[in-house]
């Protein structure tokens, strides 16, 4: 196992740009998902502290350096950020190993691309569209200008907080926002190291402030009026939760939700082919991924084709240490989570889905927690295994009567994150994924991009992160309308 990485001060909370101690005494025990021992313990944040870290980010929006500063100027502090989070790499590489049970493989590739992240935003002080010239009818000049949002609250999920902050906090700074991260108490490591950085690289008091909450705690953040604008990653009903606060008092948010992803499997297209593709993405963070698909939809005469390929691709998954380069499928993050993933293949029996492969504890493993990736198949798209996301390695294979019903199974579901379409056929594939309702659809395996944007349809979530549609959320709008061009606008 490599080195546990260091947190500096478990025990605190870095608000107004120093390290500060917490006004309670309770902690949150994080254990390490592969052996169940205890890796930390960090603060847990009260009331109190969630005030504080608020003012502090609200007094650096209103009379801080930071929203005054050129686009250029903070940017020079994003490409800084970046400098030291790839020389961190392994640290945030470990840390999400430890919390989250992903590999070590991905793990090492996936951190080595969050300073990427951050040079990309910087890089969009000189391309973006800050301010725009228009022929007004109502004065002589036009200007769009766009302003920062305000006071951010960016709430970074557990299963992956080293690349989810970076898709809120780069693009809030780079606007100007101040920002309050509020970490997983299931996983607070890269919440920690990100505010090692920013205090590293001086950045200026209150513009990060960084605390973990528990959701009562969490709440306060969300209702605060201080609080311009809520980035959120996490589950729909967290969700819907956050998005009825923040329409009760007309506070912005991004929400990235879940998804019960469909691939569609096209009569030209190789079952084999299409179970090695699939089988081999069902394994990456343990199934632990919101645009995961979980939903395989096959024409009913190639249903037990498909069965049988993806479950002998199942039988020889290595499943085991997750810091082992060799190991394909670590735990999953938490007990909770284990629980949660075999009540549900206990439900996809009781309602009669027939289990073909996994859905055991490893016999080999006796502690860690992890889970066979596991495959039903004759599933019924309005079972509640079909409908409701796991978070797991578990798929529903759904047969289906044809082209079209495939599409309208696909789209059979309260969630429109991510689909696939498997065929040969570049014109079939792009007719059919225009018809589906989601906010992306890959060919032929399992895609997304967040340099081009990354969000859902319904209740997969509003807005976009990623790419210069992730930069649009943390923008406010105005238009002036002048009499002349004044000085600096020219």
């Amino acid at each position: 196992m490599s080195a546990i990485p260091p947190i500096e001060y478990p025990d605190q909370f870095f608000i107004g740009g120093k390290w500060v101690k917490p006004s309670g005494t309770t902690k949150f025990d994080v254990f390490n998902s592969a052996t169940e021992e205890l890796f930390v313990s960090v603060a847990e944040a009260q009331a109190p502290d969630m005030s504080a870290a608020v003012a502090a980010a609200r007094h650096a929006f209103d009379h801080g350096p930071w929203p005054r500063m050129t686009h250029g100027e903070r940017a020079r502090y994003l490409k800084r950020i970046a400098d030291e989070l790839a020389l961190r790499a392994d640290d945030q590489a470990n840390t999400w190993v430890i919390e989250s049970g992903v590999t070590l493989a991905i793990a090492r590739g996936r951190a080595a691309s969050v300073a990427g992240v951050w040079e990309y935003y910087a890089g969009l002080a000189e391309t973006f569209p800050f301010q725009e010239v228009h022929e007004p009818a109502a004065a002589k000049v036009g200007l769009l200008v766009r302003e920062p949002v305000g006071v951010v609250a960016a709430i970074i999920p557990w299963n992956g907080p080293l690349l989810m902050l970076a898709y809120k906090c780069a693009p809030a700074l780079l606007a100007g926002c101040t920002v309050i991260v509020k970490g997983s108490p299931e996983a607070p490591g890269a919440a920690y190291l990100f505010a090692e950085v920013c205090e590293k690289i001086g950045l200026p008091p209150g513009v990060v402030n960084i605390v973990i909450a528990d959701r009562e705690v969490s709440e306060l953040l969300v209702r605060n009026p201080d609080v311009d604008k809520v980035t959120f990653t996490g589950s729909t009903a967290a969700g819907r939760r956050i998005a009825s606060i923040c329409g009760e008092r007309i506070a912005r948010c991004t929400l990235e939700l879940g998804g019960k992803s469909a691939a569609i499997i096209l009569d030209d297209y190789d079952v084999e082919q299409a179970a090695r593709t699939i089988s081999g993405m069902s394994t990456f963070l343990t199934g632990q991924v919101c645009s995961s698909l979980t939903r395989i939809i096959v024409d009913r005469r190639r249903h037990d084709d498909l069965v049988d390929a993806l479950s002998a691709c199942f039988s020889t998954v290595k499943i085991g240490d997750p810091f082992d380069l060799t190991t394909q499928l670590g735990p999953l993050a938490t007990g909770q989570q284990r629980d949660r993933v075999e009540t549900y293949i206990q439900l996809g029996q009781d309602e009669g889905a027939t289990l073909a492969a996994g859905g055991r504890r490893p016999a080999h493993l006796n502690r860690g927690y992890f889970i066979e990736p596991t495959v039903f198949s004759n599933v019924e798209n309005s079972s509640r295994l079909a409908q409701e996301e796991i978070f797991g390695p578990v798929l529903a294979v759904i047969p289906a009567d044809g082209e079209e019903a495939a599409i309208q199974i696909a789209n059979d579901t309260i969630y429109g994150l991510n689909n696939s379409v498997f065929t040969n056929d570049i014109n079939r594939a792009y007719q059919t994924a225009r018809r589906l309702r989601s906010g992306t659809v890959g060919h032929n395996s399992v895609r997304s991009d967040f340099g081009i944007a990354f969000g859902g349809f319904k209740q997969s979530g509003l807005g976009r992160e990623g790419g210069r549609e992730g930069l649009l959320p943390f923008l406010e709008a105005k238009t002036l309308l002048m009499d002349a061009m004044p000085n600096e606008g020219g």
